[in-house]
Parts: C-alpha cells; sequence; structure tokens
C-alpha cells in the first residue's frame, strides 16, 4: 500500500513538474493543476492505527493529500521531499533530528515543534500559559486549579500542602504527562502515601461532566466526556486515604447523548473557545493539541483548563477526517503564499 501511494506520488510528479527545483504544493497551487500534498509521519503503531483510519487516507487520497511513512533507520533528510512532517515521538535522539531537519530544510512544516511539544510534557510547564492570560471576557473566566509541584520526598507533601494554601481533596498527577493514572487524595495523612515527582491540583466540582476542546489549527470540536463526581463536604470528611482512578474521561465514556442538566451540559460559549483556543495557539506554538475543561458546578461561566494534551485522539472526534484534511490543505496553501510573495 505505502509503495503504491509513493509510486503515485512520484507519477504526480513527473506530470507536473518540469523542473526538479520546484516544489509539489508549488506546482499544485501556482498551474492549478492537481493539489499534491505530502506529508511524511513519524507515528507509533498505535498511533498509526487510531489516526490513519482507512476512511481518513482515502479521503486525503480524493483530495490530493499523501502520507508516506519516515523510515527510521535512515537520515530524514534522504527522505521526501515532504511538505509536512507529522510526528510524535519521543527521545531526545528523535527531537535533535527534527530540529536539526528545520534548520536545513525551513519549507517543510513539521508538526510540531519538539521544544513546544516538550512545554506541554511536562505538568508544571503546561498550564502557565492559561495562567498567564488572566482570561475573562464577557462570557466567562478561564482559569486553572491552584497546583503544586513535588519532586521528591513524600514525608515533605503534608507541611508543602499546608504552606500552599491547598484544599482537600486533591487530584495527584504524574509529572510527566506521559501517563494518564490520576490519584485522589480525600487527608493529609495520606498524602505521603504518594510517589514524587508529581503535580497536586485542587479538585474542583463540575457536576462530572468534562469538555474536551480539540484544536487543530484554527478549528475546534467540543465533545462532552463522563468525569469524577462531585465530593460534598460530608464525603470529603468521611472518607480517607488515597485512591487511584482510572483514566478520567474517554470516548467510552461519552456525554454527549447524555440527559443532562443543562446547567452542567451546556457546552462553553464557542466565541469564548475561539478566542481562548487563538491565544494558546499563540502562545505555545503548537497546532495539534486539545484542553480538557471543566466548568465549575453552581457556576455558569467559570471554567478551568486541567490538562493539554499534544496531538491528541483525534480518531475519536466525529468528522475528525474532514477537519483534518481541510487543515493540511490550508496549511500548505498558506505555506506556498507566503513563498511566492517572498519571490521578487
Amino acid at each position: 500500500m505505502r509503495l503504491m501511494q509513493e509510486e503515485m506520488i512520484e507519477e504526480e510528479r513527473e506530470m507536473e513538474s518540469s523542473s526538479p527545483c520546484r516544489s509539489i504544493v508549488e506546482l499544485g497551487f501556482h498551474e492549478r493543476s492537481k493539489k499534491v500534498v505530502v506529508v511524511g509521519y513519524a507515528l507509533t503503531s498505535k498511533k498509526i492505527k487510531s489516526f490513519l483510519q482507512p476512511k481518513f487516507e482515502g479521503l486525503a487520497r480524493n483530495k490530493g493529500i499523501f502520507f508516506v511513512a519516515i523510515d527510521q533507520t535512515r537520515p530524514l533528510s534522504d527522505q521526501g521531499p515532504f511538505d509536512i512532517v507529522l510526528h510524535k515521538l519521543s527521545g531526545k535522539e528523535w527531537q535533535q533530528i527534527l530540529e536539526d531537519y528545520r534548520l536545513t530544510h525551513p519549507e517543510v512544516t513539521v508538526l510540531d515543534p519538539p521544544d513546544a511539544i516538550q512545554h506541554v510534557h511536562n505538568r508544571q510547564s503546561m498550564l502557565q500559559d492559561v495562567a498567564a492570560l488572566d482570561f475573562s471576557d464577557a462570557y466567562g473566566t478561564v482559569g486553572v486549579p491552584k497546583q503544586l509541584v513535588i519532586e521528591k520526598d513524600p514525608s515533605s507533601i503534608s507541611n508543602a500542602v499546608k504552606k500552599a494554601g491547598l484544599s482537600l481533596p486533591l487530584v495527584a498527577k504524574p509529572l510527566v504527562a506521559k501517563s494518564h493514572e490520576l490519584s485522589l487524595a480525600y487527608d493529609e495523612f495520606s498524602l505521603e502515601k504518594l510517589e514524587p515527582p508529581l503535580v497536586l491540583q485542587e479538585f474542583v466540582n463540575h457536576g462530572g461532566v468534562l469538555f474536551k476542546v480539540y484544536i487543530v489549527g484554527d478549528a475546534i470540536k467540543v465533545v462532552r466526556r463522563f468525569s469524577l463526581p462531585d465530593v460534598s463536604k460530608r464525603e470529603l470528611s468521611r472518607s480517607v486515604g488515597v485512591f487511584r482512578l482510572p483514566r478520567v474521561s474517554s470516548a467510552a465514556q461519552s456525554a454527549d447523548n447524555a440527559d443532562l442538566d443543562p446547567c452542567i451540559g451546556e457546552l462553553p460559549p464557542r466565541a469564548l473557545l475561539e478566542r481562548l483556543a487563538r491565544e494558546l495557539r499563540r502562545r505555545l506554538g503548537l497546532h495539534l493539541f486539545n484542553l480538557d475543561m471543566i466548568r465549575e458546578h453552581g457556576t455558569k461561566n467559570r471554567f478551568y483548563v486541567i490538562d493539554i494534551n499534544y496531538f491528541p485522539g483525534y480518531g475519536k472526534v466525529p468528522e475528525y477526517e474532514h477537519i483534518f484534511t481541510d487543515f493540511l490543505l490550508n496549511l500548505a496553501k498558506s505555506k506556498y503564499k507566503k513563498r511566492s510573495t517572498s519571490i521578487p
């Protein structure tokens, strides 16, 4: 299948190009012939299965987008040429390869810059840009729950929590956002059972519903997911210990068709999300990410971002195929326009 795609791409090049120095995208848009966008991808096998689904690849191919697997055993510069490189691999060696490639191939769009991705992989820095926004407009406010980073020494957690003024219960998350494992700590005496390095985040009652805001360039798609139930004062006073939790939300826990109280299930205002996404794209330097948002229970417009994920599971999002192919085509077209205007 991959070999067939590469042969088709090569045929497009031979048909459309009379000069080896001209890119596929330039030929496609400049000569108004069929647009061809070559996307090299470096993804885990799990990500390939969930993201590059047959329906998506078929739609992309019909729109002139070809996905070509990057061979990690060969130098990246020897492969392609690519218009876009799409990746989600970890490791310092891979990061360095991408950084070097970006320097030597400025004509290629790398989704996304490795240093920007690292910023949201660390839960200490992940929400800093949200907090710095101090976001508030006519549609509501967006903040982050009060949180504390614990690097080591579990025996010091209780005192650190008191000093920081955090209120129980607390959600404990691994400092490095490679795991979705969570714990909920109900009392201060159990805090020393936690395993640093971690982030402690005040639990905000939110009616048991979480909003996953998927961002693909300028496009936004919001879905509801069931989340952790509220914790009452009575329950807090009667509960002790640290409880390990499964993943807070997943596609199997969709709340989109549930009969919810409108005060809980109403989506955040579109205008608020558009402005928030625009600001975070600029600050984070990312095109592909999602926000986990909650509405504080009992309020209409007080929202919190509790997590940010790079290149999330778009395969679970309804109509992601159209959203993503449009994004890739617009990205390629924008890149071509910038190059054409810079030519004297």
